[in-house]
């Protein structure tokens, strides 16, 4: 077996599977070799590795435990044949023609089969399906998300005009047919290029967004919010990243391009506090009811860009332990690296969607002062092309010095009521209500060890007993007592 591949927990089964897709050639959403998820991840593995500069410690890579039908975002085109059939599919590749199938191997299954009955009601009901080419007809595309965790769908139609032919009772024939849907949003898009939604949205029926699970959290999902489309690796992506990075009970974070706080949440269940930075307000707000739903005090979001953000920060003497970027697949600019270095965080996690852009941006954080230490694959998007890797840079020091590595699995992040302990976040909650004294995991990793409840490997605590960190105030200590006794967690 490769030692650079982490296979506990996958089945034989899964390791030695093929996808045998019949459209996989025509489509190109899925790589066409043939080959079984192992040689392929591995194949993954060692492209990543031969783009990035030798010398960086590998982590095994991280794989899917179930890489079939894991995409919870999937939307469709229509043509009607000269049959008169209303079809559905993916564009065929480099083309604008629709495949038709009824089955992909990636997708969401019951998102599929709501799709290909939305072909069946449009030819039905006489909907006039949307003309690329002259720009006239009514339905155009259709979007549809699922939540993995709570079992809710929202299915968006697009559409090329406002009016939509019997859109009452196709919704309602739509419904019952899959009265597991939970909202249903119209969209009117009337733009020649590829984006798949307009600007204009109208609930129809439900509330309009869906809610999905991660990591113990509830994260309210929008028709263009963006979410990883693999839940389940991405529960595997932000742990494994908060692991490499070492992330302690002290550690103030700054998470740029921080969408709707789903980074930037997972890190604030381990770390002091945590800054999400992003530009598009919507997502601001939305990462705000995020944070507040889930009953997070340390953490807080800016609308901003977060280059001009960092820069001004750094001109008075603000500083961060942890830099957490998550950039698009162009990557991060010079500009922001150079804010980098002018705010001098201890480390920077960089979760990247596109190796080769990472790489050209490894080399100039390196001329910057930053150097890759360690990095891993996590294998988000099986049987395609892409892959997320997680690198950890530092200013060429050890970035383990001080630092006691953390070993958890997924399952520990939600560190719930529920396995006979209270998270962090629920004991400074519950200290703030009643006194009004905001404390930090720090503090609160400090009464814990001081009243004999071990932390997993302590949770970065010093090796040394002279190491200076703050300390606890006495009446900080009193209020974290009670909340531990509150929960039952000391007598």
């Amino acid at each position: 077996m490769n030692p650079s591949i982490e296979v506990r927990g996958i089945s034989q089964s899964i390791l030695h599977s093929v996808n045998d897709c019949p459209y996989k050639a025509r489509c190109g959403g899925c790589v066409d070799s043939g080959g079984e998820y192992l040689d392929e991840s591995i194949r993954k593995f060692e492209m990543v590795r031969k783009l990035l500069p030798s010398g960086i410690k590998a982590h095994p890579m991280v794989l899917c435990e179930k890489p079939f039908y894991y995409r919870n975002k999937v939307h469709s085109g229509f043509d009607i044949l000269s049959s008169g059939s209303v079809v559905c599919g993916p564009y065929e590749q480099g083309s604008h023609r629709i495949i038709k199938t009824d089955d992909c191997k990636i997708e969401n299954s019951k998102a599929s089969k709501i799709i290909r009955d939305c072909a069946d009601l449009a030819g039905k009901f006489g909907v006039k399906i949307y003309n690329e080419k002259k720009g006239t007809g009514q339905l155009r595309r259709i979007l549809v998300r699922t939540a993995d965790g709570t079992g809710q769908i929202m299915v968006v139609l697009v559409m090329g005009t406002d009016y939509l032919k019997s859109k009452k009772a196709f919704i309602n024939s739509l419904l019952r047919k899959h009265p597991e849907i939970t909202t249903v949003i119209t969209n009117i898009n009337t733009r020649s290029d590829s984006m798949i939604l307009g600007r204009e949205s109208r609930i129809e029926y439900g509330k309009g967004f869906i809610t999905d699970t991660l990591l113990g959290m509830k994260f309210r999902i929008g028709p263009d919010t963006f979410y990883q489309i693999n839940r389940a690796q991405a529960e595997k992506l932000y742990s494994t990243a908060i692991r490499m990075g070492r992330i302690g009970p002290e550690d103030s974070i700054l998470d740029a391009y921080c969408g709707i706080g789903t980074t930037t949440l997972s890190f604030a269940k381990i770390a002091s506090n945590v800054t999400g930075v992003e530009v598009n307000r919507h997502s601001v707000q939305e990462a705000k009811k995020n944070a507040s739903s889930n009953g997070f005090t340390n953490a807080s979001f800016v609308c901003a860009d977060a280059t001009d953000y960092m820069m001004d920060l750094a001109a008075e003497g603000r500083h961060f332990d942890v830099v957490v970027l998550d950039p698009p697949r162009s990557g991060t600019t010079l500009k922001f690296i150079k804010a980098c270095k002018e705010m001098a965080p201890d480390r920077i996690v960089y979760i990247s969607c596109d190796p080769r852009t990472l790489a050209d941006d490894i080399k100039r954080f390196s001329k910057n002062g930053y150097d890759a230490k360690e990095f891993t694959v996590v294998d988000m998007f099986p049987w395609t092309e892409s892959v997320e890797t997680i690198v950890v840079l530092s200013k060429g020091i050890d970035i383990s010095a001080g630092k006691v590595q953390v070993e958890f699995s997924v399952e520990d992040m939600d560190l719930s009521a529920a396995h006979g302990n209270a998270s962090y976040n629920k004991i400074k909650k519950h200290v703030y209500e009643k006194t009004g004294l905001q404390v930090s995991n720090l503090n609160i990793a400090q009464v814990k060890r001081k009243y004999g409840i071990i932390e997993r490997e302590n949770y970065n605590l010093p090796k040394s007993e002279n190491s200076k960190q703050p300390n606890c105030t006495p009446e900080k200590e009193k209020a974290i007592v009670a909340a531990l006794q509150y929960f039952k967690m000391i007598g």
